[in-house]
């Protein structure tokens, strides 16, 4: 049956050998390198040395599972299809002759890179660690920092073809059982052939948003110490494997925010460059419309300002500009995000200078646009959040095309229009997007808003705040 089942002689990575330990016939199946060829080999020398099983037959196969097999993760399965996957999953298992059950031996092991900090999301203080495509190493690193008895990560399979392994991982005591439920009942209710993407595919199933909707729906990082965070305060996280992201749960846009830094500079500090990023997110939505509706449809404001050194440019040219420029700048970014590292600087120094330059004498761009498209990426590059930092192009660009064509209008429209699509924004277990804004909580607020020192960040059952005489 196995062979039916298995490509055993066909595929060169499954292993198959008929043993005898003792005098009962047994069978091992395996994948080659997906578990520790040391303890595997150590485990099956002992089985078969004939002093080891002197004159044993196998009665009770707990019995022999206790006494022969003490020292490795093992259950009993007569589900055939539960022993496939798990086969093809890492573990190994052994058939014994006489018994319906199969040992299912775990020692996996999976090749996996090294531990190290994530682009996306680098600290200048601080831990240098990063989530990697390895569930259970994931659950270390966790592990690691929260050494709590009531920490669960209950596994879970997801996908009818690729058979993930998918964690749902909580603190007993701190975060809501409903909670839990309704992300374990959600995940249970996924239906796909495969998890293609890891933590985004599962992301995108578990929350469907609409095309209307670029704002991100849910959280996820790719740090241990934002993921622990967020575990104490009593949320819930998703892990995938062969993904280094982790999903958190539920989602609030004021998550997009904050930014580890944070933390690991003083109160003061942490607190200005936080409130220096929101700045920064309105900047980026706004810098661009703001000039193009005041140059293109105010021409005296403008001459006052001195916001154009060419007057003559009509609002059908400064659309162009703007929208070419985006583009443009947008290019670059994406040019030397996908270029080796000693290409990197070449690239940002021939296409931020020659190619601006050459358009500027070309008449395809004016200075004053280079100006502030390149004050619009800084500003844009300034948001913690990659997702949200997207997100924002997108709706800046909906606000320059409908200010272009309706002016004030079209300004005052396009806010409406960005208003309504980050109100409807679709989050999980039905929590407020805005939250604690929406419904109002001013502790919560001054949390987000600013940095607060630990001591105050403690909850109070962790840290008296009493102040003492």
């Amino acid at each position: 049956m196995l062979k039916e089942k298995l490509p055993i002689g066909k595929s060169f990575d499954i292993i198959a050998r008929e043993m005898k330990f003792g005098d009962t016939r047994a069978y091992w199946v395996g994948i080659n390198g997906m578990y520790n060829n040391g303890v595997m080999q150590l485990i099956l020398s002992d089985l078969q040395n004939p002093e080891y099983n002197k004159n044993i037959t196998v009665g009770n196969i707990n019995e022999f599972i206790m006494s022969k097999i003490s020292f490795a993760q093992t259950q009993l399965s007569s589900d055939i299809d539960s022993i496939l996957k798990n086969v093809v999953s890492g573990p190994s298992a052994i058939f014994l002759d006489g018994f319906s059950e199969a040992v299912i031996i775990d020692l996996r092991t999976y090749p996996a890179r090294g531990i190290e900090e994530p682009d996306n999301e680098k600290v200048m203080k601080g831990a240098k660690d990063g989530f990697v495509e390895t569930i259970l190493f994931n659950a270390n690193l966790i592990r690691r920092r929260i050494r709590n008895p009531q920490l669960t990560f209950e596994i879970k399979t997801v996908g009818a073809d690729s058979k993930t392994d998918v964690a749902v991982a909580y603190i007993g005591g701190i975060t809501d059982p409903q909670l839990v439920n309704s992300v374990n009942e959600k995940i249970e209710s996924v239906k796909a052939n495969s998890l293609t993407m890891g933590s985004k595919s599962l992301s995108e199933l578990m929350v469907k948003s609409r095309l209307f909707n670029p704002m991100p729906c849910i959280q996820m990082t790719e740090r241990p110490d934002v993921a622990c965070s967020y575990l104490m305060e009593g949320n819930v996280l998703v892990m995938v494997d062969n993904s280094p992201t982790v999903i958190i749960l539920p989602c609030t846009i004021f998550q997009f925010t904050q930014s580890p830094d944070d933390y690991y500079k003083s109160p003061l500090v942490g607190s200005f460059y936080r409130l220096i990023r929101f700045g920064c997110g309105a900047s980026s939505l706004f810098l661009l419309p703001v000039f193009l509706l005041i140059a293109g449809h105010m021409p005296e404001l403008s001459r006052k300002l001195k916001l154009m050194s060419n007057t003559d440019a009509g609002v059908i040219q400064l659309i162009f500009f703007i929208i070419f420029a985006e583009i443009g700048l947008d290019v670059l970014k994406y040019a030397a995000s996908h270029t080796l590292n000693s290409l990197t600087s070449p690239l940002s120094i021939v296409g931020g200078l020659v190619v601006s330059d050459i358009a500027i004498q070309l008449n395809w761009m004016s200075l004053e646009v280079i100006f502030y498209a390149a004050v619009t990426l800084l500003t844009n590059l300034a948001i913690s959040s990659l997702e949200l930092s997207e997100a924002i192009r997108i709706y800046r660009l909906v606000l320059i095309i409908a200010t272009g064509i309706f002016g004030i209008w079209g300004f005052v429209g396009g806010t409406l229009i960005v208003l309504i699509s980050v109100i409807t924004t679709p989050t999980f277990g039905g929590k407020s997007y805005f939250w604690p804004l929406v419904p109002f909580n001013g502790e919560a607020l001054k949390t987000l808003l600013l940095r607060y020192p630990t001591a105050k960040a403690q909850p109070e059952n962790v840290w008296s705040r009493r102040k003492q005489k």
